[in-house]
């Protein structure tokens, strides 16, 4: 795939109706819009600390995947577009609502998901702290009819990586140090509990949540967080037992694990449907956990070699070479010898390191120098230079498709709705929507074993 894929000058500033892309300033960024079901649609989808909306494109399906990221044969394929990528099918499901805090999220959310037929009104920039208060005090916040909550919950504080303060973070839920008058229950560390009363108020049939894997080693975090979210709509929801899923064993060319949480309402299923969700062991027939397609982590017979870096990145040019503002872009951070976080070269023959919301020093190198101990000798003796990943590359090994825009210049004036470094805050926070789409298949392939038709 060439460039031409993955760059579209003509929509870098206009959007598919003509018109800029471009998102107004609103002093209340709420609206109450229902959005209709579009044809061939069916699953209404909430969706909660959505970012720039990697579950969320999962979910709706119809994007650039990689070629190597599922079976020659997989009935998800919609068309292949060349010998290195292909069209995946859509899903039945539709987001109606989408929330994140982050502005940056908001634009490259809008941006890119309007070519599926959503308005900015869908989206909105609001905590959800903010939005489940407003419907307390009798606001019309939330959608009706609602099948499918998702929400990957802020994970800083439960990863390994920080401070692990867990329950007791002392960020509120804007990301903000907390006040002292803030009450604990408005923590970041504790926004899944919010998540958990918009489950009591739409009491979707499914609800999925995300979290980093460092959450299940916490203490007894998981228990509690899995017995609140059982405890939504009266005790309504079976909650399985949560597991950890590694993207590299979905046809993610990255070493990224997360534990996810299903729960699924109790009086929507049929009987033998419930019957088997509260086994002990779930039969595979009912188990809504996608089966591992590649061998990232595992072997077996049947399973595919892994996704490379090189798989994703081999088509792209080199930042002054390219045309695509998200390739042109790259944190200028010194490499540092201290064996600090970031320090590293991708390999190209394996996985891809996890890819962090941050900046700077802790975005790994695409390429170090031979004085550096780089060891893609071709490249430099090429004369390719020592750099850290861009945006794009970032994006591409979380499996966005190469045609999403990340570096989002304003349209008028200087400067940007998405900078370099609000690129890879939002890439670093998304769930792989390859990921997030064997997520949605596998619920969609359940849906009428599960559910009666009149529910």
């Amino acid at each position: 795939m060439s460039e031409v894929l993955l760059y579209n000058k003509e929509q870098s500033h206009e959007g598919l109706d003509g018109q800029p892309d471009k998102v107004e300033e609103s002093e209340i960024p709420i609206h109450f819009d229902d959005e209709p079901l579009q044809k061939e649609k069916r699953y209404r989808v909430l969706s909660l600390f959505s970012g720039c909306g990697g579950m969320d494109l999962g979910f709706e399906g119809s994007f650039i995947a990689n070629r190597k990221s599922f079976s020659s044969d997989s009935p998800y394929i919609d068309h292949q577009l060349n010998n290195n990528w292909i069209f995946l099918k859509k899903t039945h499901f539709q987001t109606v609502f989408a929330n994140d805090i982050l502005p940056e999220a908001e634009k490259a959310w809008i941006t890119y998901m309007r070519r599926f037929g959503y308005t900015e009104n869908v989206y909105h920039n609001a905590s959800i702290v903010e939005l489940v208060k407003i419907h307390q005090q009798g606001g019309d916040v939330f959608p009706k009819h609602i099948d499918v909550v998702t929400g990957g919950f802020p994970c800083q504080d439960f990863s390994v990586a920080g401070k692990r303060q867990g329950f007791n973070s002392q960020k509120d839920d804007l990301g903000k140090k907390r006040a002292d008058d803030k009450p604990t229950e408005e923590s970041r560390g504790k926004l899944y509990f919010w998540m958990k009363q918009v489950i009591d108020i739409v009491r979707p049939k499914i609800f999925v949540a995300e979290n980093v894997k460092g959450l299940v080693n916490l203490g007894d975090v998981k228990d509690i967080i899995q017995h609140d979210f059982a405890s939504a709509d009266g005790n309504g929801y079976i909650v399985l037992k949560p597991q950890v899923l590694h993207a590299g064993n979905y046809g993610v060319p990255e070493s990224r694990e997360r534990v996810i949480f299903i729960g699924i309402r109790r009086n929507a299923l049929k009987p033998e449907a419930l019957q088997a969700l509260e086994s002990d062991i779930i039969p595979d027939e009912y188990n809504p956990y996608p089966k591992p397609t590649h061998a990232g982590t595992l072997k077996g017979n049947g399973l595919l070699q892994i996704v490379t870096t090189y798989d994703v990145l081999k088509d792209l040019d080199e930042p002054e070479d390219s045309l695509d503002e998200s390739q042109r872009v790259f944190s200028r951070a010194k490499y540092l010898s201290n064996g600090s976080q970031g320090q590293i070269e991708i390999k190209l023959d394996g996985l891809g390191p996890t890819i962090r919301s941050e900046h700077h020093g802790n975005i790994e190198f695409r390429r170090l120098s031979a004085e550096h101990g780089g060891k893609h000798v071709e490249e430099l003796k090429a004369g390719l230079k020592e750099r850290r990943l861009t945006p794009r590359e970032c994006a591409l090994i979380q499996t966005f498709p190469p045609d999403y825009r990340f570096i989002i210049k304003k349209t008028t004036g200087n400067g940007y709705h998405v900078s370099s470094s609000g690129a890879y805050k939002i890439i670093g926070n998304a769930v792989p929507p390859v990921l997030a789409y064997h997520i949605a298949m596998r619920l969609q392939e359940l849906w009428p074993k599960y559910f009666r038709e009149n529910e």
